[in-house]
């Protein structure tokens, strides 16, 4: 007999899933496991909509497990909480980003890099640590250990603020880690999307010198008046490109479409660093020789650990960062992919969980 996804745990959920590679939501009744002693249940008030979630609906990067319900910018407030449960009490504000677990053990785990360990578990479509497969934040309930939920700051918006728990973090981590957070540092960032407006807001407040690296001139204008870059290369413009070689201390590349990268390696000054953070489907060609002559290097980052997931929500607090984002009901979800596969929005969907997701 097939298992009743909304009978499988004792707690009622509602949410909206996608069944097949067609990536197609509708509504979807399921369950989530009781909260245990360390756990961390919550109302889901807003979630983001992240690229990611795109790759995976369609199973672009042949993980996915169906039916799946993404989400991995949630935030909410808390219903209840187990009995062991140390961080948090009902009715605090509230967020859960890319994982929801991992071993806690290992040297990753024991160093606040939980998101390095070999057995982190993603929030959505992947099997926890009881054998059933996690679901993410396009729901109306969740529950978390409260190792990996990060506490809300005060009077920081919730909906305006959702996107910061992974293009948040995955654009700060990287920036702090390779030391591209200093006064006087002059950063590239490609792709001005959710992740990459993001990342010049960070970049901006770390008191760096920022140019964004574009295929669209059309983002120009927006780019310099609104987000206050200190420049702005079309990325298909050679003279440009050209002009701005050997410039750019470090560059956090955010773009998950397949891109070349090769006029991105020219732009680094010696011992210059490109980071990538997006995640094209397909291999980037690399050219050995423009790394050599300027001993430049190609890195990758993935989110951050919660202690710093945590570090960068109260940084950004205090800095007053937020994403730019449009708000939308969870009936558009489909269309809201459809724009983003083209670009369409400025620069983050949220959902409006908490008034759009009626259980029937």
């Amino acid at each position: 007999m097939e298992k009743s996804y909304e009978t499988e745990h004792p707690v009622k959920a509602c949410g909206y899933a996608a069944r097949d590679t067609s990536g197609v939501f509708s509504p979807f009744k399921f369950s989530r496991r009781a909260t245990g002693e360390h756990d961390v249940q919550f109302k889901v008030l807003y979630c983001g909509i992240c690229h990611s979630d795109l790759h995976m609906v369609k199973n672009e990067w042949g993980m996915t497990q169906y039916p799946i319900v993404p989400g991995h910018e949630i935030v909410g407030e808390v219903t209840e909480v187990g009995s062991k449960v140390e961080k948090f009490k009902v009715g605090d504000k509230v967020g859960v980003g890319c994982m929801v677990g991992s071993c806690r053990e290992c040297e990753q785990c024991t160093n606040d890099l939980e998101n390095y360990c070999s057995k982190m578990i993603l929030t959505y479509s992947a099997p926890y640590t009881d054998g059933a497969i996690t679901y993410g934040g396009y729901s109306d309930v969740m529950v978390a250990d409260e190792h990996f939920v990060v506490r809300w700051p005060e009077n920081f918006p919730l909906d305006l603020g959702a996107p910061l728990l992974c293009a948040g973090i995955t654009t700060y981590s990287p920036l702090r880690y390779f030391g591209l957070d200093k006064p006087g540092m002059h950063v590239g960032v490609v792709g001005l999307g959710g992740l990459g407006h993001v990342a010049v807001k960070f970049a901006k407040a770390f008191g760096t010198k920022v140019t964004v690296i574009s295929t669209s001139l059309s983002k120009k204008k927006e780019a310099i008046e609104k987000l206050g870059v200190d420049g702005f290369l079309v990325s298909s413009d050679q003279e440009q490109m050209q002009a701005a070689a050997s410039t750019l201390d470090g560059i956090i590349d955010t773009v998950s479409a397949v891109h070349p990268i090769l006029p991105l390696i020219n732009l680094l000054k010696p011992h210059g660093r490109l980071i990538l953070v997006g995640a094209p489907e397909k291999p980037l060609e690399l050219y050995a020789f423009p790394m050599l002559v300027g001993r430049r290097s190609i890195s990758g980052s993935g989110i951050g650990g919660m202690k710093e997931t945590q570090e960068m929500l109260d940084f950004a607090a205090k800095h007053n960062i937020l994403p730019d984002v449009e708000m939308i009901p969870i009936d558009y979800v489909n269309t809201a992919m459809e724009r983003l596969l083209k670009s369409d929005v400025k620069y983050r969907f949220v959902i409006d969980i908490a008034k759009s997701l009626k259980a029937e």
